[in-house]
């Protein structure tokens, strides 16, 4: 069976997937409103016993479609390890679909094109980036580790190999001083990246987190939800991507929108801007039912 050490996450989009927990932790941990990997030290799990988990799961299920690589950053893992774990699971089951992992900016520049590119050809072919932000100081604040020119520059390596991209925007990262530029800038990065799918969710401070310690000291800007929809109608605005699906479905959002970029910008940009203009009408997520 799985033998999952601490607490497992997945992409909301990975619900049917088979979780492998390939690595532990996150090989960078320090992100200020991310408290998923605080308890656990980076590493990658013996090959060995991740073969034994996939023989079991193939004895005593059916054969999954799509396999996720937990846990925070596997494709900080070295390519040999990756490329032979991908093999036996395509060998287990040579009609999975595809698989994915996290990918962190530091993961991304550390992993060669060619390696994503023979990795993409073993069916690891998406992979899910957390940009935040495009704009440096709100990127700085959040302790990503780089800057917007730099997340623009790792996310293309993983283009140039051929691997789709789905990025997430942090909404209300930048508080009241920097929303509008951390909206324009945001579009820009992405943009830029022309990711297959972007999703927006909403900054929530979350326990055992330096987020979380500033709020509690009072020291975090907090936007309304009616501020939060012009920040996104901003991005929206400012968004200039080509077959890229948009998504605010997340539970942490307060609006939940969707469409395809560019065909369905208007349209979503006409709520945002009926949402505005009357507030008292808008469909906003209850509180009680917003998480992370």
């Amino acid at each position: 069976m799985l033998n999952y050490q601490g607490a497992v996450f997945r992409p909301p989009s990975e619900a049917n997937s088979l979780i492998l927990q390939a690595t532990l932790g996150c090989s960078w941990n320090r992100c200020t409103f991310c408290a998923m990997y605080r308890e656990k030290k980076f590493s990658v799990r013996k090959i060995d016993e991740l073969k034994a988990e996939i023989d079991s799961v193939a004895r005593d299920f059916s054969a999954p479609r799509k396999v996720f690589l937990a846990d925070g950053d596997a494709l900080m893992a070295k390519a040999s390890f990756l490329a032979e774990l991908c093999d036996y699971l395509n060998a287990t089951w040579p009609d999975l679909q595809r698989i994915t992992c996290y990918a962190s900016p530091q993961a991304l520049a550390v992993r060669k094109v060619e390696e994503m590119a023979m990795l993409r050809e073993k069916k690891l072919t998406q992979y899910y980036l957390g940009i935040e932000s495009g704009n440096d100081q709100v990127l700085s604040d959040l302790d990503k580790g780089v800057d917007g020119d730099e997340m623009i520059r790792v996310a293309l390596r993983a283009h140039e190999a051929g691997v789709k991209l789905s990025t997430m925007i942090l909404l209300g990262a930048g508080g009241h001083a920097l929303s509008r530029q951390h909206a324009i800038d945001s579009a820009r990065v992405v943009s830029a990246i022309n990711p297959r799918f972007v999703s927006t969710l909403v900054m929530t401070p979350t326990e055992n987190t330096p987020l979380f310690d500033a709020d509690l000291r009072g020291e975090v800007d907090h936007l309304s939800p009616i501020e939060l929809a012009a920040e996104l109608r901003e991005f929206v605005d400012h968004l200039d991507v080509d077959g890229c699906i948009f998504r605010s479905n997340h539970a942490s959002n307060y609006l939940t929108l969707a469409g395809t970029f560019p065909k369905d910008k208007d349209a979503l940009l006409d709520v945002l801007n009926r949402v505005l203009a009357d507030p008292s009408n808008a469909a906003f997520r209850p509180e009680w039912m917003r998480a992370l």
